[in-house]
């Protein structure tokens, strides 16, 4: 492998928070662990141990399900700050083989190691020593993807788990052949609404996609979607590593004067929350790619859960539809106290470019478009008219 060319690793653990669990217990090794609510209470799988998702279990799925999908699986209810210790851990061996290092989440990041390379030995070799120094250091398995950028990287980290190395080809004619017999569904983007579109059209596989017409593809997903797939389908990708220490965000929440048990008063007050934060994120002239939801209970008990979006975004409606799933999912019939709302990962664009790898649905550019030209508009006539100048209709309400 040649140590001059552009090098990257994206190293996830397998498991994560189950794998913990099972290091530190012992007597769970071999046994379908499932991290998260227990199945008698309201609530999601946060992570599934491999012996587990056997059964078909995996992470956000209702506990219930998951019970009824294998009874004998053990719940276990997570710890945190013990996940957080160990992922502190990871972090500190990959800064030091490179500081050009970009956590995507607490148990996954990007490395570039192009300069790495002439200290530590060639890519392979830097990723097996990481993997070894990880299970040295911590008892756990990462799975490691080596690539020429950052898309291919991602890509190849999956293919090989629990415990895997996949290196692609660094040659372009290599890299289309390597991605050909792969599913769609594996370029970042595409999801099930798009995946659903590119079938009809016979599209199965990338190299279907590397084949496919561009007016074709353009007319089936829209100008600015069709140049992005296009260009993964190839194995292009030209962004770098982005160091960024602090996430950019904005937010906004309320506390209730009383503990406030309507579900209708909470979700009024969520909306206008949704609003003043878009329009606070079109006034600074960003877009969002993440949104969060904060609820705190009576018993001050607090949790914060958020979504990645589609495409970075600045329209109310497209906040709105993310921000009330996330509060449908969420929100139990016990007293709220607080009540917030926030995004994070401010870009200055809206390109599908800039987005993270693990972005799930394309949304129709065109649709997306015309919200932003709507909320915009909307802001000017409020400007000029007071804020109660524009009542949502149910037209707005029904984005939900």
């Amino acid at each position: 492998m040649h140590t001059n060319r552009t090098t990257f690793l994206h190293v996830d653990m397998d498991a994560f928070f189950a794998s913990v669990e099972q290091h530190d217990h012992p007597e769970l090794r071999g046994k379908p662990v499932v991290v998260g609510a227990p199945p008698d209470q309201r609530g999601v799988v946060a992570a599934a141990s491999y012996e587990a998702r056997k059964f078909g279990i995996h992470s956000a799925m209702p506990s219930r399900t998951a019970h009824q999908k294998c009874p004998e699986a053990i719940f276990v209810p997570g710890n945190m700050a013990r996940y957080k210790e160990v992922s502190r851990q990871i972090m500190r061996i990959f800064e030091s083989y490179t500081p050009l290092v970009q956590p995507l989440s607490i148990d996954e990041a990007f490395l570039d190691v192009t300069g790495a390379q002439r200290l530590f030995g060639d890519a392979k070799t830097i990723a097996e020593k990481i993997r070894r120094e990880i299970r040295e250091t911590t008892g756990l398995t990462a799975s490691v993807g080596v690539a020429p950028n950052l898309f291919l990287a991602k890509l190849a980290s999956d293919m090989d788990k629990p415990d895997g190395l996949t290196i692609v080809p660094f040659e372009q004619q290599a890299i289309e052949a390597f991605l050909a017999p792969l599913p769609i569904g594996r370029v970042w983007g595409i999801g099930e609404v798009t995946q659903k579109k590119l079938l009809s059209l016979g599209i199965t596989t990338i190299g279907k996609l590397q084949q496919c017409d561009f007016e074709r593809l353009e007319r089936a997903v829209g100008p600015r979607a069709a140049e992005v797939f296009s260009r993964l389908a190839r194995g292009i990708d030209p962004r770098g590593i982005t160091l960024e220490s602090v996430d950019k965000s904005i937010s906004n929440e309320t506390t209730f004067k009383e503990d406030a048990t309507d579900r209708a008063q909470i979700e009024a007050t969520y909306k206008r929350l949704i609003d003043k934060v878009g329009a606070r994120v079109r006034r600074a002239g960003v877009f969002a790619t993440t949104v969060h939801l904060k609820l705190r209970w009576s018993d001050f008990s607090t949790i914060t859960r958020q979504t990645r979006l589609p495409l970075p975004c600045c329209d109310d409606i497209t906040l709105r539809e993310a921000g009330m799933d996330l509060l449908n999912e969420h929100l139990r019939n016990r007293p709220v106290r607080l009540i917030g709302f926030g995004v994070s990962g401010l870009t200055e664009t809206d390109d599908p470019q800039t987005l993270q790898l693990n972005l799930f649905e394309a949304l129709d550019t065109a649709l997306h478009e015309k919200r932003s030209r709507l909320s915009r508009v909307a802001d000017q006539i409020k400007h000029r008219f007071g804020e109660r100048s524009l009542r949502r209709g149910s037209d707005l309400d029904g984005h939900r």
